[in-house]
């Protein structure tokens, strides 16, 4: 039997990132992020105007972010050991939206702080790649962990027999979006996540992960 599998965003699963990146943009564009807005497009604000920053300015903002400041990014507390744990059961695949020019980045990035798995960048919904990883590796069963609601609805489509969970791991921005109706559960905190997903393991596998 092929061992399980879990599936793991980065930004606000493993690693902290909007607050980081609300900070980077204060103190080199004096913007303002706004937390309790959803997704980028309306969070970054002039804060001359107060309008929200144009579009096509926002994306370069994040991809300089990742560039010059992915140092400021730390770990998301109890990621790491719980990632340890579910290792010696389990595979891990960390699957990042992000360019592919930045993968070397987010490796060192994760190898800071002694996460040591196979990193895989994405562009656009995860449910395709996802789908793929299952379709190569034939796990025993699957975990999907992400912060994004849009990825579990694309996972659910592409890859139903997934279990997904949704955490976003920022109190801040936790507190303004609401448990993605496309996940099976929605945990914000790994000591409580990494239990559930042992146990979707442990159940799919008829107790072979949990020992």
């Amino acid at each position: 039997m092929n061992r399980p599998l879990l599936i793991s965003d980065c930004d606000e699963v493993l690693l902290y990132m909007v607050g980081h990146f609300a900070d980077w943009i204060d103190e080199t564009h004096g913007y303002d992020f706004v937390l309790e807005e959803p997704g980028f497009m309306n969070a970054v604000r002039d804060r001359k105007t107060g309008h929200a920053v144009e579009a096509d300015l926002v994306w370069p903002l994040l991809d300089s972010f990742f560039t010059d400041a992915w140092h400021r990014q730390d770990i998301v507390t109890g990621a790491a050991e719980a990632l340890i744990e579910i290792g010696k059961v389990a595979d891990i695949v960390v699957l990042t939206n992000l360019p592919d020019h930045h993968h070397a980045i987010r490796v060192r990035q994760l190898e800071t702080f002694d996460i040591r798995h196979q990193v895989l960048c994405n562009q656009g919904n995860k449910g395709p790649q996802v789908k793929a990883l299952i379709d190569r590796l034939r796990p025993s069963a699957a975990v999907f962990v992400d912060d994004h609601p849009g990825h579990h609805e694309s996972v659910a489509q592409e890859a139903p027999d997934v279990w997904r969970l949704h955490m976003i791991a920022e109190p801040r921005l936790a507190a303004h979006v609401p448990p993605s109706p496309h996940a099976h559960s929605r945990i914000d905190d790994w000591p409580t996540a990494a239990r559930w997903i042992l146990d979707r393991f442990a159940a799919e596998t008829g107790g072979e992960a949990a020992r």
